[in-house]
């Protein structure tokens, strides 16, 4: 007899292969590692603040800390409500519909993230090799690195360490995770220390000491610093204070997100962390990650004013930052004034500035997972749903890795960071990086919000359906507010020069990502119509775990 052929399942197979990996202490460690005040805070969010020196960084920080608060609350209930492998693509196919949800997810979740590891290889570069070159008076190594090759070869070495981050699977990177946290915690406590017991005098006398000893400089480099930056660069003088707390504060907020905006970073993840059903400790566990950072700048922020100097700190930053931007005057030393190398100074041994620098890359290290991780479980989601081919969504028995998907994340970026090195304008085409996954997010403020009505019986037998404000479900005043807060900055990023973002080539580049999303749903759309398979019915289901 004949055989009949069997019609295809909903979903790729009957189990993902993934597994509960990570404990809610785990998934703690990777949002405050994900909002890292060191290497996305120091780098950039806290150093521009001289292009808006009317603005105060400190309400800046906590109205950004306020707002974020509301994203948090609003992805904990999403999470307690579908803890699902993908995130933002599961809970916008499922709420939205798939072909919007596979725009904005892979683009925001996939695509850029390719044009991030150029951006990390940068911290990389800026805050532990040029480091660790000058203590060692390595000039040579040091201009090396800004040329093409130093920013392909530190990309591609980038790629290669997040890549194999991920590989080691959930379990082996919290293992990671856990030791870059504590050994990041005791330099941050060593840096704290020397600038509580600091003076500025002490601080003024030890960086020319180093900067003459270090770069060759002459002269009271401190004092040279700050006239470079008032004569030069046009920094009047900028004092720390809460007030305005609105006002220019409020444009310094879009700064700070390329910091601060990204607590539900492993939201993606949720689908492998052990009680993720429960919306308190899930929010909890964000919610720490979120506010603990928030304490830390507080208290670096006084610290540094103290020590180093308020009207210092924003010089030696806007001496590096400005001639990037249009500026014609040249810093007094030649690279980032990173500040725990500054810290450093005060202890004249090179021995203890190499052990500070790279103790404090333990930031960097615990943070690098993050390029692909979260992406690769959206990747996976999208293979599972049937959209990419199904080599994508294959995990190993052996450590829970969707090895296919990983493949997506690393070949790219290595192709994208090439173009970065060697093809000058195109580092313009990174300036959306924040941009692009902040309208992901939007997107998925507005599943939020009408989930309660589109997801009726989801919601009500989700432990988020009894919370309410004045009789409205929590989640939906909290995506509102979410949704307020990321259109607002959208709205900041696309039409102010302020941020540099709003570059028509970068928005056309921008364009041609979204319309590759498109044409991918597309092509596999009418693909799957022609072997039986029916997107949509599987985006009105819910994935297994």
């Amino acid at each position: 007899m004949a055989t009949v052929g069997e019609a295809p399942t909903l979903f790729l197979r009957k189990a993902t292969g993934l597994v509960k990996g990570w404990s809610r202490f785990d998934a703690f460690i990777y949002s405050f590692m994900s909002v890292n005040l060191i290497t996305l805070g120091l780098y950039y969010a806290l150093s521009v603040l001289a292009f808006v020196p009317g603005g105060q960084v400190l309400p800046a920080i906590i109205l950004s800390g306020i707002f974020i608060t509301f994203l948090v609350i609003t992805y904990a209930g999403l999470i307690s409500a579908m803890p699902r492998a993908g995130g933002d693509y599961v809970w916008q196919s499922r709420v939205l519909g798939g072909g919007i949800a596979f725009v904005l997810a892979v683009t925001g979740w996939w695509f850029i993230l390719w044009h991030w590891a150029p951006i990390y290889a940068n911290i990389l570069s800026v805050e532990v090799l040029q480091p660790l070159f000058a203590i060692f008076k390595w000039h040579g190594a040091v201009t090396w690195l800004g040329g093409h090759n130093g920013i392909f070869i530190t990309s591609l070495g980038t790629i290669v360490l997040a890549g194999f981050l991920v590989s080691l699977g959930m379990e082996g990177y919290a293992r990671v995770q856990r030791f870059c946290f504590y050994v990041g915690m005791i330099a941050l406590g060593v840096m704290v220390l020397i600038l509580l017991i600091g003076s500025k005098a002490g601080f003024a006398s030890a960086f020319n000491r180093e900067a003459t000893n270090l770069f060759g400089a002459k002269g009271d480099v401190y004092a040279q610093t700050l006239k470079t930056a008032a004569t030069g660069n046009g920094v009047p003088a900028m004092k720390l204070s809460l007030t305005p707390f609105f006002g220019a504060s409020l444009l310094l907020v879009p700064f700070m997100a390329f910091w601060i905006l990204w607590p539900n970073w492993g939201a993606t993840l949720y689908g492998e962390v052990r009680g993720a059903g429960d919306f308190k400790r899930v929010m909890n566990g964000m919610m720490w990650g979120l506010w603990v950072t928030i304490a830390f700048a507080v208290v670096l922020v006084l610290l540094m004013a103290k020590t180093f100097g308020w009207q210092f700190f924003n010089a030696a930053n806007a001496n590096y930052w400005f001639p990037l931007y249009g500026g014609t005057a040249a810093p007094t030393i030649p690279i980032f004034p990173y500040p725990p190398l500054l810290a450093s100074f005060y202890i004249h041994s090179a021995l203890f500035q190499a052990i500070m620098v790279l103790a404090f890359g333990s930031w960097l290290l615990g943070w690098a997972g993050t390029l692909f991780l979260s992406s690769t479980r959206v990747v996976f989601a999208a293979a599972w749903d049937r959209i990419l081919l199904g080599w994508a969504a294959n995990v190993s028995e052996r450590r829970h890795v969707p090895f296919g998907a990983l493949a997506l994340m690393l070949f790219p970026s290595i192709i994208v960071s090439a173009f970065y090195a060697y093809r000058s304008g195109f580092i313009t085409y990174t300036l959306d990086a924040t941009l692009v996954i902040a309208v992901t997010f939007f997107g998925t403020a507005i599943a939020a919000m009408v989930l309660p009505w589109r997801k009726k019986s989801l919601y009500q037998n989700s432990a988020i359906a009894k919370l309410k404000v004045g009789g409205v479900p929590l989640i939906t005043v909290s995506g509102a507010i979410t949704g307020g807060f990321l259109g607002w900055m959208l709205f900041k990023w696309f039409t102010d020069d302020l941020y540099a973002i709003n570059n028509k080539s970068s928005l056309r580049y921008l364009a041609v990502l979204y319309g590759l999303a498109v044409v991918v749903y597309t092509i596999a759309y009418v693909v799957r119509r022609q072997q039986g398979i029916n997107l949509k019915s599987i985006h009105q289901e819910i994935p297994v775990e």
